[in-house]
């Protein structure tokens, strides 16, 4: 008996935590790198959980030791208008959280547009540190309940609101041909770039 109340104590302080948190309004962080600042708008009025998540990262300054690694671009690509970059800590075990719940597009009504900031993940529930920034509106990202199979999409939880430009430098940075994985494989940045992420 003792137990359960304890756990009805626990999960009822949890709840009130996350609707406090989900009142505030944006939280405005920047990413710092050599190549220039990002700064960005997180929403935990929409996205709570996910917001909360990188905001842990930032404050336990686990993500000084992550870099922007991804680039991707539509195959023959000649710009840097349309595509992603991805950065986080790629798994290393020394710095990573517990994985979080899925935020669907279709309940937080954040969309993958250009400037949104996502979560990288493999099934619903698995995301970590790793994120990434669209460059140019990408629907495809976001849940579509139409379609077959793993149709959640990623968790868009903010927006850049400056240094779109220098996303588009990282997204310039040469790739190494051979390296990567399965979709990933010839879109790995060839000398990762180091970040820094603050709350501004």
């Amino acid at each position: 008996m003792l137990r359960r109340r304890f756990l009805i104590g626990t999960s009822a302080a949890l709840a009130a935590s996350t609707r406090a948190f989900a009142a505030q309004g944006p939280v405005k962080i920047q990413i710092i790198t050599r190549l220039g600042d990002v700064s960005l708008e997180l929403r935990p009025d929409k996205a709570p959980i996910t917001t909360a998540n990188f905001l842990a990262y930032i404050d336990k300054r686990l993500l000084d030791h992550a870099t922007f690694y991804r680039s991707s671009r539509p195959e023959g690509a000649k710009d840097f208008e349309f595509g992603v970059v991805q950065g986080g800590l790629q798994n290393d075990p020394r710095y990573l959280l517990k994985p979080i719940a899925h935020e669907s597009t279709t309940k937080t009504g954040l969309k993958h547009t250009n400037g949104a900031i996502s979560m990288g993940r493999r099934a619903p529930g698995t995301a970590t540190s790793d994120f990434f920034i669209c460059v140019g509106d990408q629907s495809y990202l976001d849940a579509d309940p139409t379609q077959k199979g793993d149709n959640k999409g990623f968790a868009c939880f903010g927006y850049v609101t400056e240094g779109l430009d220098v996303v588009k430098k990282i997204m310039a940075l040469p790739l190494s041909p051979n390296s990567g994985l399965g979709v990933m494989k010839g879109e790995m940045i060839r000398n990762p770039l180091p970040m820094k992420v603050r709350r501004a």
